[in-house]
């Protein structure tokens, strides 16, 4: 999950960014905060559609294939 500090911090970079503009190592920092960010974005968002699971209007389950064999491979599915 996504930190606030995590998030205060890549948000105070980009003011100081705007304003000022940032050191080298200030500019490093705002890089590897941003790849972090992206790791952990990603991460999570793979987990929210590994636990979908999708419907038709007729209450048939429609869910990917692909999708059907992770939740087979972590243990969520019986089918």
């Amino acid at each position: 999950m996504i930190s606030k500090e995590l998030l205060a911090r890549i948000n105070e970079l980009a003011h100081k960014a705007k304003a000022e503009g940032l050191t080298e190592l200030e500019e490093a920092e705002r890089q590897e905060l941003r790849q972090k960010y992206l790791k952990e974005f990603r991460a999570g968002f793979r987990q929210q559609v590994e636990m979908l699971q999708v419907y038709d209007k007729d209450g048939k389950e429609v869910t990917p294939e692909k999708v059907r064999q992770v939740q087979r491979d972590r243990g969520l599915r019986d089918d």
